[in-house]
């Protein structure tokens, strides 16, 4: 452990936690304020931490824990390790990593955060028992893949019908590197993952930092293509009502987690509190940033 730069909330502590597979890097930031810790759980998969940095608002309140998943940013693989990867991108593993960095960082006490995927590792995590947070925010996560495809079909047919012919075309021939391709991909981004313009450089480092093999081993080659990795059975329907801590979820008014999906999960949750940000899509705490860190904000504070 090492301690780091200074922020508006206070001293950053830096250090690696020992993983299954290998270590993983974290920051802490606002180490030394007073609230329970928020440990926060990155989207992909794939993709560093980076693009949560505006939760280290938080931090003038309570240690705020970001952390790059294994694979991801900061975290890279052992070499040795990397020769046999493939045992790596399962849920269960994900899963021990969690229970492996809250272990390491002494978060016996503690609030859960998860983004996209971090939301669905977040709800696996609750559901295997653990010593339960004092609350679990799920941003932007649907209970199932099964309603996240079916989502993602219909905003996709809401593309002009040029784009569409582009990704149709591209896809039948497995042409998915084509730069037309990709500037299809980009502009569905910019409507239903992150509607600021431009990217602020946390979401660019993030996107530019992906992992590739680990995206495609999880889920698949393409945002529209067939879910062929790990989670293309994902589903956690009908098991939420066990989880028993206070719950917010929330969503952005044109998030490809669809409000009307991000509903569901909230009523499935028992007592859990919805709120849906009207000028956000996937990343409400980067598009409408003061508004959701004010009301996560409330939120914990009601909870620690």
């Amino acid at each position: 452990m090492t301690a780091g730069s200074e922020t508006a909330g206070g001293p950053v502590t830096e250090g690696f936690a020992e993983v299954p597979g290998g270590r993983v890097w974290y920051a802490i930031h606002g180490a030394d304020a007073p609230g329970v810790p928020l440990l926060c759980l990155h989207g992909g998969p794939g993709i560093p931490h980076d693009y949560l940095e505006p939760l280290a608002d938080l931090a003038d309140d309570r240690p705020v824990v970001l952390y790059d998943q294994l694979g991801c940013g900061r975290s890279p693989l052992d070499p040795a390790a990397a020769a046999g990867d493939g045992d790596l991108w399962t849920m269960d593993r994900a899963v021990a990593e969690v229970a492996a960095v809250r272990s390491a960082l002494g978060l016996g006490t503690m609030h859960l955060f998860g983004n996209s995927w971090g939301g669905w590792l977040a709800m696996e995590y609750l559901l295997r028992e653990p010593e339960p947070p004092r609350s679990v925010t799920i941003s932007s996560a649907p209970a199932s893949v099964a309603e996240w495809v079916q989502d993602a079909a219909r905003l996709r047919a809401q593309l002009p019908a040029s784009q569409q012919a582009v990704l149709d075309h591209h896809e039948a021939s497995n042409w998915l590197g084509c730069p037309e391709y990709v500037a299809v991909i980009a502009a569905y981004y910019q409507e239903h993952v992150c509607r600021v313009q431009p990217w602020p450089a946390c979401v660019e480092r993030s996107f530019a930092g992906m992992n590739a093999d680990i995206y495609g081993a999880m889920w698949g080659a393409s945002e529209f293509g067939p879910v062929t990795g790990i989670l293309r059975d994902f589903d956690v329907r009908g098991r939420l009502g066990q989880i028993r801590v206070p719950a917010l979820v929330t969503a952005g008014r044109y998030d490809e987690a669809t409000p009307e999906a991000m509903r569901a999960v909230a009523e499935e949750l028992p007592g859990a509190e919805l709120s849906v940000f009207e000028g956000s899509s996937h990343m409400a705490f980067v598009e409408e940033r003061e508004a959701y860190v004010a009301r996560l904000r409330e939120f914990l504070r009601r909870h620690d």
